[in-house]
């Protein structure tokens, strides 16, 4: 009898634990009662490992903070001066709560004199990644969430390991989780030839330290500072179409030149320092760009310390005519759930493309779960036949956000993503032209097939729904 007093203490101790830490996030709060609901003590180890907000990797905490943010200045003001403010004003901006958040503080500055080229899938993506970092000549900077060891791993570990061995200065980062099935002998094949490879968060080590759920997602190439490459595309086969399962693989990924770079390159060092504890802040990481386009270009660096979440519900309240959205994981917190509903209410055309075949049953249940809400409300929701969608786009009436964030939770506030804000109508016409053909290749929701689903799958719906906060 005493036992079963003592396990009741213990289970009512952790969901003590659970509310007091979790009652300002109430959505986390019902996720994490009902895992400690179902697996009583694992829950809550599990919880103590995972849920822990985010710290240890909080810039405030850098010793060397004062010099980055020194950088950032220098490069804010280099950038202003090329800035035509008054066109920016007429042009750029076009609703006041939206441009507060864009010329925030804390936000990279807006930069002109860019030229964008973007890619629809990986084979021409990584021809103009590679052909770029082939033609270095003075360093290479690297960064990306999962690495693979297959044909095109090997291709790119070949190709590093040539211009490390040219002298010139190459850095990879890699994510502790993204390449955890990444063989040691891949690294340690580039560090033989000299290229300075770092682990963002080991995996044993940020179990340790609590902070295995904040992961670097972001994925970054710059060249001599001069050519940027950002966007949803990892190195791997399946990027290239040649996984079994998916298929076509239809992803969205940018090639910029102009200023642009330089908070590409200055997102990439922040990173480096986090990881090696070594400032890249020596001019020549930041040259005078040479590129004589014309288009304004904002990036987006985001992660824990930075949420994207507050631009994204800006961009979804400031539409006037239409929403745009493409996002393998189609996962919104409440607030850009309210948000899209009063946009379809006022009118507004929303349209969201989702997987037809997802990578994950339960983020594709969860996502159901939000669809089967959201049609009520006008909003048209459309699943890709072609293969698999990874693009992550979000159009909102004449300008588009785009990069590596996803439309969920993970992306608002778990993971480090770098996206760019565009502003220049060729480019935000060309990303509307893709998702037009996307749609052609997809089948729209019907309400009524929801009408037909049996017990068992909604049900599926809405235990994923529940833990939906915690992906």
């Amino acid at each position: 009898m005493l036992w079963i007093i003592f396990a009741l203490l213990l289970i009512l101790s952790q969901i003590v634990v659970v509310l007091m830490n979790e009652y300002c996030r109430p959505q986390k709060a019902v996720a994490w009662l009902v895992i400690l609901y179902i697996f009583p003590f694992i829950g809550f180890l599990f919880y103590y490992f995972v849920a822990k907000e985010y710290s240890c990797f909080n810039p405030s905490l850098r010793k060397d903070n004062g010099m980055l943010e020194h950088l950032k200045e220098t490069l804010a003001d280099r950038c202003k001066r090329k800035l035509p403010i008054n066109l920016v004003e007429q042009s750029v901006y076009h609703d006041d709560n939206l441009q507060a958040i864009l010329k925030n503080g804390n936000t990279l500055p807006i930069t002109a004199c860019n030229e964008t080229t973007i890619y629809i899938e990986g084979k021409k993506a990584f021809e103009a990644m590679f052909e770029s970092i082939s033609l270095a000549k003075h360093h290479i900077h690297i960064e990306f969430y999962i690495i693979r060891d297959d044909v095109l791993g090997k291709e790119f570990q070949q190709l590093l390991i040539r211009k490390a061995q040219e002298g010139v200065k190459v850095r990879l980062l890699y994510d502790g989780i993204g390449c955890y099935r990444l063989g040691k002998n891949y690294m340690k094949r580039l560090e033989n030839a000299g290229v300075e490879t770092g682990c963002f968060a080991p995996l044993l080590s940020s179990f340790i330290n609590r902070q295995i759920n904040f992961r670097n997602h972001r994925k970054i190439v710059v060249v001599d500072g001069e050519v940027g490459f950002i966007g949803g595309l990892n190195i791997g086969d399946e990027y290239l179409g040649k996984n079994s399962e998916f298929g076509y693989w239809r992803d969205t990924h940018f090639k910029i030149k102009g200023d642009a770079v330089l908070w590409i390159q200055y997102t990439f060092s922040a990173d480096w320092y986090d990881v090696k504890q070594q400032l890249l802040t020596t001019p020549a990481y930041y040259p005078v760009q040479e590129s004589q386009g014309k288009e304004f270009v904002q990036i987006v660096k985001s992660g824990p310390d930075e949420t994207i979440l507050e631009l994204i519900f800006s961009f979804v309240v400031s539409a006037k005519k239409r929403i745009y959205i493409e996002t393998p994981y189609f996962i919104p917190d409440p607030g850009v759930l309210l948000a899209l509903k009063t946009a379809a209410i006022r009118g507004v055309d929303v349209r969201v493309i989702i997987p037809a075949v997802p990578d994950s049953k339960l983020v594709y249940f969860a996502s159901l779960s939000y669809v089967r809400e959201l049609l009520q409300a006008g909003i048209r929701f459309y699943r890709y036949q072609k293969g698999f969608i990874h693009a992550k786009v979000i159009i909102s009436d004449d300008i588009a956000c785009s990069g590596s964030a996803n439309m969920d939770m993970r992306s608002f506030t778990g993971q480090f993503e770098i996206s760019a804000i565009f502003y220049d109508g060729k480019t935000v016409d060309r990303l509307i032209n893709e998702f037009n053909q996307d749609l052609s290749k997809s089948e729209e929701f019907l309400g009524a097939e929801f009408d037909d689903q049996s017990k068992f799958q909604i049900l599926k719906e809405v235990f994923a729904r529940l833990l939906s906060p915690l992906f």
